[in-house]
């Protein structure tokens, strides 16, 4: 029982960041810190609508039980994605900084998803 609730706030707070991140991508422009934080990781701004649409879409993935995987899988990649820029570019504080959301899809698919019996 205490591993379903787990897995439910995990997974609220796991949506939640996905709708946001998403959102927050389509309307960089407005954030004159994500515009500098996208050049520092050599992001170009035709890329930005696909990773917009693709952490949208992991959100969706997340909440249906037989795409929870897949929508895990696809969240550690971007992740890892991310970091891996990050390193490149020379920043090293931003990737330490993704550890914890890079733990948070592997621990839900250790965990499973929380309404399947």
């Amino acid at each position: 029982m205490i591993k379903n609730i787990f897995s439910l706030v995990l997974l609220i707070v796991t949506v939640s960041l996905s709708f946001k991140h998403g959102w927050d991508t389509f309307h960089y422009k407005n954030n004159p810190e994500s515009v500098k934080m996208m050049n520092d990781l050599g992001i170009s701004e035709s890329i930005v609508p696909f990773l917009g649409f693709l952490t949208i879409a992991v959100g969706v993935l997340l909440l249906i039980p037989k795409t929870f995987f897949l929508g895990n899988m696809l969240n550690a990649i971007s992740i890892l994605f991310i970091m891996g820029l990050a390193l490149r570019a020379g920043n090293g504080r931003m990737a330490l900084i993704e550890i914890p959301f890079l733990v948070m899809p592997l621990l839900l698919i250790w965990l499973k998803y929380p309404f399947k019996k």
